[in-house]
């Protein structure tokens, strides 16, 4: 009995020292399930958070990269129609324009027109007072009376004296000395009436008269200013100009063109020159080409045209801006095609005019000629093609080889 249970008891320890080392086999093994997945998911978050970082450095390299290289807004150049005709601007002038001035010094007693009266030809303008110039003509009158009746008595005296010398009452040098004393006489009236006609004539100027036919554009003096002859005034040792009235023909005008060289062939003396101008839209005027400088100027390489034109009902004011439109011969080999690009393309540099055109991913900047000025736009008859993209507003630091990128989300600007 005590050996039946003594194996009982030593089965039953040895059943509990195993069960043990049974349960444990399953925890180790859960143990290191969750440890893996802890450490897979770790991996993960780790990967990806390298990953992001990596992915924004470079995303943030490309975008620095591209925000280094400048966005342009480019337009290309707009056709033009064959040069058969220039457009050039010109500026009207009077067909004579001239100051008023006094001849002779005194006070303005009155003036008769203002500005924008129409006078004609020997119209009386004003009056000038002279009070010194009367009482000097007056005095050379009476002198010159003097003169005469000296003149006179001399004359009688050498007659006199003549007749003796034949019976030989006189001697001869007394005779001679008659004589002479007569043609000293004589000298001196010629002398003193030449002073009264000058004082007369200066007299005459105290009425101002109008030159020729005409309009007053300035009257630059009022009732009671002192008028100097010539002068009102001293600024330094020279004298400054008094310029009474202001006067300007306009039944005819003057309107002077400055022709580019290369189109000189089309100022023509003789020619007809249709005028425009802003003030009457869709109206036209016909002017004539009179004559040339013919000579070309060494500073702005054009030629000097002058363009008349009749102006009987005053519609055109002198000083307004006109364009001239001068007909290229039929023979003329300009009549090419033109190309016209805005004017904030142009840049203007110290060798000369250009504009930056894009080719490939960098800019490039082209020497160009322009031919008409339109103001918005240029016309280039020289060194662009249809097809080339113009930068618009190009940076003033921009070179040849910069890179650049063309911007398609902004217009170019007009053409």
């Amino acid at each position: 009995m005590s050996n039946t249970e003594s194996n009982l008891n030593q089965a039953s320890q040895d059943n509990s020292e195993q069960r043990p080392q049974i349960e444990s086999k399953p925890l180790s093994r859960s143990l290191f399930a969750g440890l893996g997945i802890a450490a897979l998911v770790l991996g993960v978050v780790i990967y990806s958070g390298i990953h992001e970082r990596a992915m924004a450095a470079s995303n943030l390299g490309t975008a620095t990269e591209r925000a280094a290289i400048a966005a342009v807004s480019v337009v290309e150049p707009n056709s033009g129609t064959a040069l058969q005709e220039l457009v050039l601007p010109g500026t009207t002038q009077a067909f004579i324009d001239t100051p008023i001035f006094a001849r002779t010094s005194g006070y303005l007693k009155q003036w008769y027109f203002d500005i924008g009266a129409h006078v004609e030809q020997g119209q009386l303008l004003a009056v000038i007072e002279t009070p010194e110039l009367d009482q000097q003509l007056v005095q050379a009158q009476a002198n010159l009376k003097t003169a005469q009746a000296n003149e006179k008595l001399a004359e009688i005296t050498a007659t006199r004296w003549q007749n003796l010398l034949k019976t030989d009452s006189v001697s001869k040098q007394e005779t001679d000395q008659a004589v002479q004393d007569l043609s000293a006489r004589q000298a001196t009236v010629e002398s003193m009436t030449a002073d009264v006609q000058r004082l007369e004539q200066l007299q005459s100027y105290e009425k101002v008269y109008a030159p020729f036919s005409g309009v007053i554009t300035a009257r630059n003096t009022d009732i009671g200013a002192l008028i100097n002859a010539g002068a009102g005034g001293s600024q330094g040792m020279a004298t400054v100009p008094q310029e009474l009235f202001h006067m300007a023909a306009v039944n005819r005008l003057r309107i002077f063109v400055s022709v580019p060289e290369v189109d000189s062939v089309a100022a023509q003396n003789g020619a007809k020159a249709p005028l425009t101008l802003d003030e009457f839209p869709g109206e036209t005027f016909q002017g004539t080409i009179v004559r040339n400088s013919d000579a070309i100027d060494l500073n702005s390489r054009t030629l000097n045209v002058e363009v008349d034109i009749g102006n009987r009902d005053g519609r055109i004011r002198p000083g307004a801006y006109v364009f001239v439109h001068l007909k290229m011969p039929d023979n003329s080999k300009k009549a090419t095609t033109s190309l016209s690009i805005p004017a904030n393309t142009l840049l203007f540099r110290s060798e000369g005019l250009r504009v930056g055109v894009v080719r490939g991913d960098h800019a490039e900047l082209v020497p160009i000629k322009i031919g008409r000025d339109y103001g918005s736009t240029v016309e280039v008859i020289n060194g662009l093609m249809p097809t080339d993209q113009v930068i618009v507003n190009p940076s003033d630091s921009l070179t040849t080889g910069t890179p650049v990128r063309i911007n398609t989300s902004k217009s170019g600007g007009s053409k």
